[in-house]
């Protein structure tokens, strides 16, 4: 049969390739540059298809004849989707797709099916029982009475296209993410098609296939799949506004991410950095993803109260009319979804558990940051600190609040202190035997009890900064009396000139840099352990820490025949060192210069560990008289056994970061979920 519909189009010379070279006509309808006689019931494209079609039904074919053009109909209206969707997801190709089912496909039909004699007015008795479907629809372009096969034509074509542009989409979901917001003309295209369909399922199952493969890998970092999850839910929110589809979509990238150590790091830093949430730092300065969710809380409270004093109950009515069940696919856990909303920082802090450990990473890196600082600008620290306490409560972030004041507090105090010198005679100006004056010096004065565990390190600082620190201490006392100053010696930036025989450089350095090098002022070699017993850190620690003053070209680094030491020497000529030792480092530069990468500041695990080794004891004897147990059934019995000081509160998660660094030191191991003692 195909051969002979093909003969019939080989008669009539309506070869589909062929026809871009015939011109346009008159009286004829336009197919994508070719030009079929479908106005006329009488055209021979019709009249020939029409009596194949009517001679397979005399038959009996008459399923055959209809699957016969209706696929050729699908393929052609397959190949525009494609063509008119492609990989541009900016712009949205719907309303373009509908357009032409209107213009071509339905032409044709409607002049076949009036030459079949299958068109019926609605109007007209012979109708008989009509679909509700096929209710009577607005005219269509150059067709006065749409009959009722036309109108199931109609939505067969359309529930076709429609189809079809959401699997496209779908397949390309990650990639629109990735685009979101410039992709949003395709996430409205993909919304509507799914309304249409209903197959909001394998959205689902296609999505989760793809961030597996793609993100959910080894090679991905920990910012990159925050990034793309906060993207993710941005854009399907569009499509699903009670994030019932999110929720399955999200649930394995939240697992994924709960098994990274620097998870909670991550989430901090995009909550409160500038890059508005995108990886690629596009936001605008200033405008952190914290400040992002805040605007859009604005923005909806706003819009909920432009109706005037009654929203609540036009609100009530709205949602009563606009009532619809859950999708099979929603957790009933969950609530209905009608009482539900996307909340971004909400799924940002459920990858965590408890916003409890994510107040205090932020409070150690707020710590770090606000040591690290050379002055005592907090406008962004503060601005931050005010969008956290609207989201988590103003008990939660009291401590921080309390470690900006410190920072306020010192800045006055600074200032008293300064105030003194000017009052007092021209020679005071200077401190007592240092040489030194005190306008150089500014002080961070902090609370202990409400900051983090600091890291102290033993230090000793050149005779002159010393004797500056104590009368710094002094006027201190003087004013605040009676508290006095206990120096972290070890934090803090100090700016360093340098002057060399044929160069001047300037570093900002820390304080154990800063010892290190002014102790070749008198000198200018010293071998390793001399220089470690004179600042009072270990030889191991010296040599880690001198290596900076090495990459800048300052120190030159030798052996030592006659102790078999390290020898380092002061470099006064650099004709011939690279050209590093001309730059200036900065503070960040330095800080982040060492290997180790030791912060100010205890961390989260560090602390942590400290807080949790009073358990091991309980947990070791657990496990000698119980053999092995589950990690559920080790905290559940250290709930309920240590109620007394120190009471046990910490959260599964934070059990299982301490059981896996006794298995680490191989104090314990685990089988299966099984803990036992290491034998």
């Amino acid at each position: 049969m195909a051969g002979e519909s093909k003969d019939c189009y080989d008669k009539d010379d309506m070869d589909v390739d062929e026809k871009d070279k015939m011109p346009p006509k008159s009286g004829v309808m336009d197919i994508d540059g070719g030009h079929l006689h479908g106005e006329r019931s009488d055209s021979k494209l019709v009249k020939n298809i029409g009596k194949v079609v009517r001679d397979l039904r005399g038959l009996g074919f008459t399923s055959m004849a209809e699957d016969a053009y209706a696929s050729a109909i699908f393929l052609l209206l397959k190949a525009k989707v494609h063509d008119l969707a492609g990989d541009d997801f900016r712009t949205s190709v719907l309303e373009s797709i509908k357009g032409w089912i209107q213009a071509v496909p339905l032409q044709f039909l409607h002049a076949l099916l009036s030459y079949l004699g299958d068109s019926f007015n609605y109007d007209s008795p012979s109708s008989g029982l009509k679909s509700p479907l096929a209710s009577r629809p607005p005219s269509y372009p150059g067709i006065d009475a749409p009959s009722e096969a036309l109108v199931r034509w109609k939505l067969r074509l359309e529930y076709f296209a429609y189809e079809t542009l959401q699997d496209l989409r779908i397949a390309k979901l990650f990639e629109i993410i990735v685009d979101y917001p410039e992709s949003t003309p395709a996430i409205e295209d993909l919304k509507q098609c799914l309304e249409y369909t209903g197959q909001h399922s394998k959205l689902v199952e296609s999505f989760i296939s793809a961030l597996r493969y793609r993100l959910l890998t080894a090679g991905a970092s920990t910012n990159d799949i925050l990034h793309q999850y906060v993207s993710t839910i941005k854009a399907l929110r569009t499509i699903d506004t009670a994030g019932v589809f999110l929720e399955a979509v999200g649930e394995p990238i939240r697992e994924y991410l709960r098994g990274r150590k620097d998870t909670i790091k991550c989430i901090v830093t995009m909550l409160t950095d500038g890059t508005g949430g995108n990886s690629n730092g596009t936001g605008n300065a200033g405008d952190s993803l914290l400040e992002e969710l805040n605007r859009e809380e604005e923005n909806q409270e706003n819009s909920a109260l432009e109706d005037g004093f009654n929203t609540d109950d036009k609100q009530a009515w709205i949602t009563a009319a606009s009532w619809e069940p859950d999708p099979v696919e929603a957790d009933p856990l969950k609530g209905s979804r009608n009482h539900r909303k996307v909340d971004i920082l909400g799924m940002i802090v459920g990858i965590i558990g408890s916003k409890d450990q994510l107040v205090n990473e932020y409070r150690v890196m707020l710590a770090e940051k606000l040591l690290n600082k050379s002055d005592y600008d907090i406008e962004s620290e503060i601005r931050t600190l005010e969008l956290l306490k609207i989201h988590f409560g103003e008990s939660s972030m009291q401590k921080c609040e309390i470690m900006l004041n410190d920072l306020i507090d010192s800045k006055r105090t600074n200032s008293n202190i300064k105030a003194t010198i000017g009052q007092a005679s021209q020679t005071s100006t200077v401190s007592e035997d240092s040489g030194i004056s005190l306008d150089i010096l500014d002080a961070t004065i902090i609370s202990s009890n409400f900051w983090p565990p600091i890291q102290e390190e033993a230090l000793n600082l050149p005779g002159p900064v010393d004797q500056l620190l104590s009368d710094y201490s002094r006027r201190y006392t003087e004013i605040r009396t009676p508290r006095k100053l206990l120096w972290k010696k070890n934090l803090g930036t100090v700016k360093l000139e340098l002057q060399f025989e044929d160069r001047e450089v300037q570093f900002m350095v820390a304080p154990v840099h800063a010892a290190i090098i002014m102790q070749f002022q008198d000198q200018t070699s010293w071998t390793s352990k001399k220089l470690a017993a004179v600042i009072g850190l270990p030889v191991d620690v010296v040599n880690r820490k001198i290596n900076f003053w090495i990459s800048k070209g300052i120190i030159a680094e030798t052996m030592d025949p006659e102790s078999d030491d390290h020898m380092f020497t002061l470099v006064e000529n650099t004709s011939d060192v690279n050209k590093n030792s001309g730059d200036g480092g900065s503070c960040e530069e330095l800080l982040a210069g060492d290997e180790e990468g030791e912060g100010p500041v205890a961390s989260v695990e560090d602390q942590l560990r400290k807080e949790m080794t009073i358990y091991e004891k309980f947990i070791m004897g657990m496990l000698t008289n119980f053999g092995s147990m589950a990690l559920d059934r080790i905290h559940n019995t250290l709930k309920m056994f240590c109620v007394a000081d120190p009471t046990y509160d910490k959260s599964l998660q934070q059990l299982q970061s301490f059981l896996s660094g006794l298995v680490s030191e191989e104090k314990l191991e685990v089988r299966d979920g099984m803990y036992s003692l290491k034998k």
